[in-house]
């Protein structure tokens, strides 16, 4: 069995051979060509809800695919924007919320929102990115988080910023061999004790940032070389990476549903 290092190297050797390889899969490509052929055309936010396949792209491209339930809280990420300090995006610690806005603002652009590379190739970038990181995780959880890690830790400034984020703490305890149990410790005194044992600098370092995860998986093959380590547990029951209490608590005091 290939372990967990070798895996993820495999992949990263040529990441975009990789990403090219999943883009030609079948479904990968009928659903990439109807959301570029179609995408343009849409000029309100109410278009983009209005079709269904466009918009569950769109959420999966932004690893939102768990949250695509929820319309009437995504209408309000996407009604707000991000110009302002007070908007509902700019508001949530999870970032996946404001990436999506900044590939589809119809708040600043209106009716021309579609129309920027971001909004097209970009999306589609995104799409290939999260479906290779999904295929990984069905062959190996930790590939998956490595490949997550390796793609948000330049976005890394903070202790609390791995807090916020399951999947990014998952990698950062086991790197530090720290027990599950930390995570139910006091938020300030884990987002010090991240701070205190890695220089976060160290995620900007292409080089630093490898060694980084060379440590990650050899230590997560050593943790979960059984069988019975379920891969759910770290990532959710879609492609999401969890949704956190606050986000839920706004979620129950919105009707959901949208158009």
């Amino acid at each position: 069995m290939t372990t967990t290092h070798t895996s993820y190297k495999l992949i990263t050797a040529d990441l975009t051979k990789s990403l090219e390889r999943v883009s030609e899969q079948p479904d990968v490509a009928r659903e990439t060509e109807y959301y570029l052929a179609t995408i343009g055309s849409i000029k309100t936010i109410d278009d983009f809800f209005a079709d269904s396949r466009l918009y569950n792209y769109a959420m999966k491209a932004h690893g939102l695919e768990d949250m695509a339930y929820a319309k009437a809280f995504m209408r309000k990420v996407l009604s707000e924007g991000i110009d302002s300090d007070d908007a509902f995006a700019n508001k949530l610690t999870d970032g996946r919320y404001k990436a999506l806005v900044e590939s589809l603002n119809f708040a600043r652009n209106g009716e021309a929102a579609t129309s920027f590379d971001r909004a097209q190739k970009g999306v589609a970038d995104k799409y290939a990115r999260q479906t290779l990181e999904q295929n990984a995780g069905e062959e190996n959880a930790g590939v998956r988080l490595a490949l997550y890690f390796s793609r948000m830790a330049p976005t890394i400034t903070s202790g609390y910023a791995i807090i916020a984020d399951e999947a990014l703490a998952q990698v950062v305890r086991t790197a530090l061999q720290l027990p599950d149990e930390f995570a139910a410790a006091d938020v300030d005194r884990q987002a010090e004790a991240y701070e205190a044992a890695i220089d976060l600098r160290d995620f900007q370092d292409p080089e630093k940032l490898a060694a980084f995860l060379d440590r990650f998986t050899a230590l997560w093959e050593v943790n979960n070389s059984t069988d019975s380590y379920d891969p759910l547990a770290v990532f959710g029951s879609s492609s999401g990476y969890g949704i956190s209490s606050d986000l839920l608590l706004s979620i129950n005091s919105l009707k959901l549903g949208g158009r």
